[in-house]
């Protein structure tokens, strides 16, 4: 048994006074992170996670699981925790991922949920302590696609005038990024982090890299998910129907209405490039190929937008012609 596993289960044990459990692998995480599920003597269970601290930091998953259970959202609820060790004992939320339930007939109202939900993280959710979403940050992340895909992944070398393109794009997505209002963003609100859950539903995951930044990266997280792909008519109803949302809580001003779509199709660019590259570095530096298989989506996403804007038709091209056919 690995050493960090006997040292939870001796935390499980000693310091948090279980009795009669057992434990069990419950799911993986594109990150350092593992989270195993604790079966009690009674049959209930809960979620450890076990977070190595010289990879992670517990804290900001204290925090905001703290300040967004405060607003009403339904976020894990803390039974124990050691920062120093790395350790979290969490409630449940169960097994049921919003990926394994939607489809035709059930999205309008899992999404009715989840859009609501949002609303709630974008008009009282904290915002003043997260760190920003600043152009650094949207550039580092950029970056991702050039150093691991094109690099890494497929050895792809641009030439000049291909570079000039590149930098020209990532300069209108960041400008398109932080002239949008900015409010508390989850940063991974997606089909595998959201649960279908009692209520209030969905159980919300993964919140620890929340940042105060652009008011369509969330949407365009759940809305152009990485991992499952709805017609673009049905995106665009959807966002707009979330616009409304949002004028209604405060978050957005009516006049914001004319620039909406281009703000979510740009910022859905950004993060599809990071995305892109984080799963192949995912492949080669972490050892976890399964996310490989969603690259081929997820710039699919960056391709059906470039084609709406002449500004980025460089891009899509450069994706169409050479990383699409090598993927």
């Amino acid at each position: 048994m690995p050493k960090r596993e006997q040292a939870l289960i001796q935390w499980l044990t000693e310091r948090v006074g279980l009795r009669d459990f057992r434990i069990e692998p419950a799911s993986d995480d594109a990150s350092f992170r593992r989270y195993f599920r604790i079966t009690l003597a009674d049959g209930g269970t809960r979620i450890a996670m076990d977070a190595p601290p010289e990879q992670e930091d517990c804290a900001p998953f204290l925090r905001i699981a703290e300040q967004l259970g405060a607003v009403g959202l339904h976020v894990p609820i803390i039974h124990a925790a050691d920062p120093l060790q790395g350790f979290i004992l969490l409630e449940d939320l169960g097994t049921v991922h919003y990926l394994d339930r939607l489809n035709g007939e059930t999205a309008d109202r899992l999404y009715g949920d989840a859009l609501a939900a949002l609303a709630v993280i974008q008009s009282v959710g904290p915002r003043e302590s997260l760190p920003l979403y600043d152009e650094a940050l949207l550039r580092r992340e950029m970056a991702l696609f050039s150093d691991w895909l094109l690099g890494r992944h497929l050895g792809l070398e641009l030439d000049d005038s291909e570079q000039t393109m590149l930098a020209g794009c990532f300069d209108l997505l960041v400008a398109s990024a932080l002239e949008q209002p900015r409010v508390c963003v989850h940063r991974d609100y997606h089909s595998r982090n959201l649960l279908v859950s009692a209520s209030p539903s969905p159980g919300i995951l993964d919140f620890q890299d929340a940042v105060a930044g652009p008011v369509t990266y969330d949407l365009v997280s759940l809305l152009k998910d990485c991992y499952i792909a709805w017609p673009t008519p049905r995106v665009q109803e959807w966002a707009m129907g979330y616009f409304e949302l949002a004028v209604q809580s405060g978050v957005l001003q009516p006049t914001h209405e004319a620039q909406f779509l281009r703000w979510f199709d740009l910022m859905g660019v950004q993060r599809h490039l990071k995305a892109s590259g984080i799963f192949a570095r995912l492949n080669h530096r972490d050892g976890k190929p399964g996310y490989l298989g969603d690259i081929p989506r997820t710039l699919g996403y960056v391709v059906e937008v470039a084609g709406r804007y002449p500004e980025l038709a460089g891009l899509g091209q450069l994706i169409e012609r050479r990383l699409l056919p090598r993927l």
